[in-house]
């Protein structure tokens, strides 16, 4: 479950069973919206674009927003045939949340009014063929499919690349024994889509051919979790260990390692917020450590903040053969710029 989902002004938390409460970044006095979900909730978004919230809780897909007097309201709420594995608000700016939802095989379009009882839209249907992850932008969804049985003779596990205005498979991507685990539309470049692959490898296609330009092998025990910008990829693997990128020429820049699994990533300019989850939430075993809190507090989960953003005027942080310049020749000073992880020096 997502820790905490965010926009510049709200927060959203999933607090006791089955509650929902979302906060103001600016008062934080105390929660602007709460509701309850009869069950536990297990996946929730926040919209990066306005005040808008899905969440979702068995097969309940519920959506909130404010109307037009800035109170917060339940929007629609859709009951799916399964139990509901992710939900995502689509970026951009609409009268109507759109939201998408995966559920099994299946990936669904909500877009409904409060009083309004329509049907949820159907983007992708195949028996057998499990969603495995989905990421989407204003105008596109793209979705890992896992091939199963008989699939599995078509060339294995496939990315597919929808059209939410028209509901058509635009692209087909991909040919891995792995299973994609996780991929990131809306913030990589332009014609580019970023995934990760349980075979440990995070590649980068190019959406205008649908041929892969990057293959970087990442992580031992595969990738859970990817984000990209123009130039820099972010990745976290099963191991725990989160890895910055150099996408241009395909080189790490920085890593760094905790106990559990890297099952988000959320990086700026600037900085990186990592959240490391634990498969298990309590030891294993019935031992004399069961009860002790150190032992306990292995198994917690850990959000890391990363700051980048120290003073590039600055030379007491680069290294010395990083500061030479062109006018020496001597030893081994290349002028290679290597200050970590962003490459950014202001100078000779």
């Amino acid at each position: 479950m997502l820790p905490f989902a965010q926009t510049s002004t709200a927060k959203c938390y999933p607090v006791r069973l089955g509650c929902v409460d979302v906060w103001s970044t600016v008062t934080g006095l105390e929660p602007i919206h709460q509701y309850q979900h009869l069950q536990r909730v297990h996946v929730l978004d926040l919209s990066p674009d306005g005040p808008a919230l899905a969440s979702a809780s068995g097969p309940d897909v519920r959506v909130d927003a404010p109307d037009e007097q800035g109170y917060w309201r339940s929007q629609s709420l859709v009951q799916l045939p399964k139990p509901v594995d992710g939900v995502l608000v689509v970026p951009g700016k609409r009268d109507i949340p759109l939201v998408t939802a995966w559920a099994g095989e299946s990936v669904y379009l909500l877009n409904s009014r409060p009083e309004e009882e329509q049907e949820p839209r159907v983007l992708h249907s195949v028996y057998g063929h499990p969603v495995t992850c989905v990421d989407t932008s204003p105008s596109r969804a793209a979705m890992g499919i896992k091939s199963c049985g008989w699939g599995m003779n078509d060339g294995g596990n496939k990315i597919q690349v929808y059209g939410l205005e028209s509901g058509q498979c635009e692209l087909t991507m991909g040919n891995s024994a792995g299973d994609f685990t996780c991929v990131n539309l809306r913030d990589s470049g332009p014609h580019l889509l970023l995934c990760g692959n349980r075979d440990r490898r995070v590649r980068v296609f190019d959406l205008r051919t649908g041929s892969s330009v990057l293959s970087l092998y990442a992580h031992h025990m595969g990738v859970t979790a990817v984000q990209a910008d123009d130039w820099r990829i972010v990745s976290g693997g099963g191991e725990g260990l989160v890895i910055v990128w150099e996408m241009r020429i395909g080189a790490k820049l920085w890593e760094m390692h905790n106990r559990h699994p890297v099952r988000h990533i959320r990086f700026s300019s600037s900085t990186l917020v990592t959240a490391n989850i634990p498969d298990e939430k309590s030891p294993r075993g019935a031992c004399i450590t069961d009860d002790d809190l150190t032992a306990h507090r292995r198994y917690r989960g850990l959000i890391c903040h990363y700051d980048f953003s120290m003073d590039s005027s600055s030379q007491d942080h680069i290294l010395p053969i990083c500061r030479s310049n062109y006018a020496e020749s001597s030893g081994y000073n290349y002028n290679i710029g290597l200050s970590m992880p962003y490459d950014t020096l202001s100078g000779p």
